[in-house]
């Protein structure tokens, strides 16, 4: 496995180019399948057609009504126009629990899933996604969700062919989901899929929530350092409240938007006595990383994926996450954090 990081000290765009190089890598025969929240690239979506063309699979899921509700309509309609991937286009409105009531917390597609055939099966995930477009014509969007190319996120490669199978046979079974039935009974949802160093879950499921039932289950003097780039709400800022109060050493570190972290959850975190930091804002760029290092004396652990600190996140909407023990991927996300903690405000 490894982690590729996309911010101001990378390349722009470095995540942007790590996937398209992999679509144009793909021959007639091979396979891509991807699962997004936000596709705004023309880019992209032109690369995937192309590879459409020359006779590759190709299958992209995105979310039909994102936040930014006409954010994806211009790649929905390259991709699912007359010269567009046909049955290999799906624009994924996700059912409600009750179909009858509509509360604003509608369920979202919130995964970020890459899957590529050649020229090693690999299978990328975490929390980028290609929200922004060459050329730029809606800023308004930019102005609300950040420049995601440029700003703070990740992506991990994994090459383990029976791990790539499964994530592969994940996001074609998501693309084949109808529009109605509770996704927590599904199959791939209740499935942790368990790999040399760690485990990928799926949300909503049955189970516990595999984050807190892992935190859960560590020793009182595990160190605990979350990156977060969205956290809302009482509840979700008293879970780290109650982590702190089985007497885990907690540092926190957020985005400096009051949209995506308001002063309240702050207010919480704070008054129990959490260390809590946001990334300095004055770049402009989105803090989007959302992981966990855990130290716990002699092993370690690091939790990243698509899921945010939000009750929408946590119980609705379709996430992926991993909790990994690999060493190489402890530290490169360690070196994130250091990265990271550099550039706090006081």
């Amino acid at each position: 496995m490894r982690a590729f990081f996309g911010g101001p000290k990378a390349s722009p765009g470095y995540l942007w180019d790590l996937l398209a190089e992999r679509i144009k890598a793909v021959p007639a025969g091979g396979s891509i399948d991807w699962v997004t929240y936000y596709f705004r690239d023309r880019r992209l979506a032109e690369d995937l057609l192309a590879a459409h063309r020359r006779g590759v699979r190709v299958t992209v899921t995105i979310e039909k009504h994102p936040r930014s509700s006409h954010a994806n309509d211009l790649v929905s309609e390259m991709l699912a126009g007359p010269q567009g991937l046909g049955a290999g286009f799906r624009s994924l409105s996700l059912p409600l629990l009750l179909p009858r009531l509509r509360t604003g917390w509608e369920p979202h597609l919130h995964e970020k899933l890459y899957c590529f055939s050649h020229p090693q099966p690999v299978a990328f995930l975490g929390s980028y996604n290609p929200s922004g477009d060459q050329p730029e014509e809606c800023l308004e969007i930019i102005r609300e969700i950040g420049d995601q190319n440029r700003g703070y996120n990740v992506l991990v490669g994994m090459t383990d062919p029976r791990l790539v199978r499964h994530l592969v046979a994940h996001a074609r079974c998501l693309h084949r989901m109808k529009g109605y039935g509770n996704r927590s009974f599904s199959l791939y949802n209740n499935l942790e899929l368990q790999t040399k160093n760690g485990v990928i879950f799926f949300l909503p499921s049955l189970l516990p929530h595999p984050v807190m039932r892992f935190l859960h289950s560590l020793s009182s003097d595990a160190r605990l350092k979350f990156v977060i780039s969205h956290l809302k709400g009482p509840t979700m800022a008293r879970k780290l409240v109650k982590l702190a109060r089985k007497g885990f050493q907690i540092q926190v570190l957020t985005d400096a938007t009051a949209r995506r972290v308001p002063a309240s959850a702050e207010k919480i975190i704070r008054d129990a006595g959490i260390s809590f930091q946001r990334l300095g804002g004055s770049s402009g760029l989105p803090m989007h990383d959302k992981f966990i290092l855990i130290d716990g004396g002699e092993k370690r652990w690091v939790i990243f994926g698509s899921f945010n600190w939000t009750a929408r996140s946590w119980w609705l909407n379709q996430e992926i996450g991993m909790i990994s023990s690999d060493a190489g991927l402890y530290k490169a996300f360690t070196s994130r954090w250091e990265e990271l903690i550099g550039q706090t405000e006081d």
